[in-house]
């Protein structure tokens, strides 16, 4: 008897410790990936990732390993990670990777950002290439870094699809192109991820999110921050009408409550769509971080703890 009780306790503390350790599991979001990302988007040999070029099939190859590298699975049955579409006499794609959930499995939580930019526009000083880096390689890296983010921690009881969208420069295509294609009443939440190089107005370890008064997803998100040294706060850019201005107006359109991550100081960023927009002109470490407070932000969504409210909006115009 004493011999069961003891293997019955090791047995529960193995237990306690296994929950403790998944609850309490620090964040692993490492600089050096994201520099990795971060540079390799935003490289010259990528040509601004204009929608049409060799330089964005370039990118879309890129996330396309990194899809691979974690086994991500394809969206829906599809027999790779592109959703490929026709738009303005091109063949382009959306580049989704999905990490299924375990009890419900058939509810998403969308984490995007855009691939794509401007290519090459007139030289300045003898560059002609507008590389994008804070827009948006440095939302991408951030869809890439908690793609590995969780497919090494698991535990998500919904799946999270990450989504690499195209064509928004010209017009949110790529987002709209998937808003048409599936059921957005399994769509949970959209966590879109959009310029997030740059120290914020508010400050070191803060951002902004686009249409937080729409529904209670920023609400939830400052509560799983609480105890944390960063802070979200409702977007103060309201004249630049910033929530219909990236892909989440996409999927917002359709109820679902997206929203959109940023820390650009957008009414003072001299770099924004010009060939400056370079990673010298970013900080690693206002990326990472942010990326950190997202992961630990929308985890109670992801985990099935949390529903935000559906969106509310009244119609709008103009893409980014």
């Amino acid at each position: 008897m004493k011999i069961k009780r003891k293997i019955i306790k090791a047995c529960m503390a193995i237990l306690f410790l296994s929950i403790i350790d998944i609850s309490a599991q620090e964040v692993e979001i490492m600089s050096e990936q994201v520099k990795k990302h971060l540079y390799t988007l935003a490289s010259d040999t990528m040509e601004g990732r204009k929608v049409g070029t060799e330089g964005i099939e370039k990118a879309a190859q890129y996330i396309e390993s990194e899809f691979k590298k974690l086994g991500l699975k394809p969206f829906q049955g599809a027999k790779d990670y592109r959703q490929t579409f026709s738009k303005g006499g091109m063949e382009l794609s959306n580049i989704i990777g999905v990490l299924e959930g375990s009890s419900k499995k058939k509810e998403w939580v969308v984490v995007s950002a855009h691939y794509d930019h401007l290519g090459i526009l007139k030289a300045v000083k003898g560059d002609s290439i507008a590389n994008g880096a804070d827009d948006d390689a440095s939302g991408v890296t951030a869809v890439l870094t908690l793609a590995k983010y969780w497919k090494k921690r698991g535990g998500n009881k919904r799946s999270i699809v990450f989504i690499a969208f195209t064509g928004e420069e010209k017009g949110l295509w790529g987002s709209t192109y998937f808003g048409s294609q599936g059921n957005a009443e399994n769509c949970i939440a959209g966590i879109n991820i959009e310029m997030i190089g740059k120290d914020s107005k508010f400050g070191p370890k803060t951002a902004f999110l686009t249409g937080y008064e729409r529904s209670d997803f920023g609400k939830i998100i400052q509560k799983n921050l609480k105890g944390t040294d960063y802070t979200l706060h409702p977007d103060p850019y309201k004249k630049f009408n910033l929530f219909y201005r990236s892909d989440n107006a996409s999927l917002a359109r359709l109820g679902v409550p997206a929203h959109t991550f940023s820390t650009c100081p957008i009414d003072k960023d001299r770099y924004y769509h010009t060939v400056d927009d370079e990673v010298e002109t970013l900080e690693i470490k206002t990326i990472t971080n942010t990326i950190k407070a997202i992961a630990i932000g929308t985890e109670s969504i992801i985990l099935g703890k949390d529903t935000p409210t559906r969106v509310t909006l009244e119609s709008s115009t103009s893409a980014h």
